[in-house]
């Protein structure tokens, strides 16, 4: 049998998620909202008291929770979540140690790998910062630079992943990683979970959404499969 590691953080009510700051100084809070949009006890009756059934009802917006970007949310005319391809979303992996960091620090291209043929691989950084979900310290994190950025666009990687909230700096208003990676068709992957355990290890990453049309981001249930 098979052995896999979820890399997927719990989509559950209420969960943190992005906070844009508007132009009025307030913010705009990302979460999710679900809850019951027929009950138990409100089916029962429909099925002659012989069943029951709950049916869910779930609002969020799609950049939350562990989710992959498609080139869409960066280039309106770019392909969508629907549009891309099963055989994109799987790939052999790579953990790249990134931990030691402080919030806002920027890693360099010395983290990668020089012994390693990246070339379709997802390249998933481990800065460790899964420990801090759903704290403000959240929220403050490091990236990786635009000579990172250059060499995995160089490297022909097929996805890149980070366990922060963010792969960019969110002071920087240029979102170099979206910018340059979503234009290579590079797919990104963010606040990923339990990278550590698949340090130096063989694995198949899967990032699979929901096939939405129209939608540029997705969560998705990423998850190892060891080889």
């Amino acid at each position: 049998m098979a052995d896999y590691v979820d890399l997927t953080h719990e989509f559950r009510d209420g969960m943190p998620g992005f906070r844009l700051q508007n132009e009025d100084g307030s913010h705009t809070e990302f979460t999710a909202e679900i809850q019951p949009f027929l009950t138990h006890e409100q089916t029962r009756p429909k099925f002659d008291g012989r069943a029951s059934f709950e049916i869910t009802e779930m609002n969020f917006q799609t950049s939350i929770g562990t989710y992959l970007d498609a080139p869409g949310h960066r280039f309106p005319e770019a392909r969508d979540i629907s549009e891309l391809d099963l055989s994109e979303l799987i790939a052999d992996g790579v953990v790249v140690n990134a931990r030691e960091r402080d919030p806002y620090e920027a890693v360099d291209e010395t983290v990668l790998p020089c012994d390693v043929d990246l070339s379709g691989k997802a390249v998933l950084f481990e800065f460790g910062w899964d420990s801090h979900w759903g704290s403000d310290q959240y929220r403050e994190y490091p990236y990786i630079s635009e000579s990172v950025i250059d060499r995995l666009v160089a490297a022909d990687v097929s996805v890149v992943g980070v366990d922060t909230i963010n792969i960019d700096d969110d002071r920087n208003p240029d979102r170099p990683a979206h910018t340059t990676l979503l234009k290579e068709d590079i797919f990104i992957v963010e606040n990923l979970r339990g990278l550590k355990t698949l340090r130096n290890r063989q694995f198949r990453f899967h990032a699979i959404p929901i096939k939405a049309a129209e939608a540029v981001a997705m969560p998705v249930r990423a998850f190892a499969e060891m080889t």
